[in-house]
């Protein structure tokens, strides 16, 4: 998908927030959050792929590289590699909870 067609979806979403009935609004929204929920985990797993891809082991793109070159954090390149899956808000807890490792 290019900019033009990022552009028309980013367009589509800004008719939504400008829908005047506010009930209208949240039952658009709400559909098009459900709908997003969907395709997270395919998208997910697809980028997950490609960065893998690009990496090819170490013998291809950095990170860092990787980042720059898919527009992303550098910290979601990390996490495919640590094995986290979500939104990168929610993370593992660490073992330093009481009543762990102890």
């Amino acid at each position: 998908m290019g900019e033009k067609e990022v552009r028309r979806v980013a367009d589509a979403l800004d008719a939504v927030e400008r829908i005047a009935d506010r009930e209208q609004r949240v039952k658009a929204k709400s559909r098009i959050m459900a709908e997003q929920v969907e395709r997270n985990k395919e998208w997910s797993q697809e980028r997950s792929a490609l960065i893998r891809e690009l990496w090819d082991g170490g013998d291809g793109l950095s990170y860092r590289q990787i980042a720059d070159r898919l527009g992303i954090k550098l910290s979601t390149v990390q996490d495919v590699f640590r094995g986290y899956k979500g939104s990168g808000t929610v993370r593992p807890k660490t073992s330093d909870e009481p009543g762990e490792g102890s």
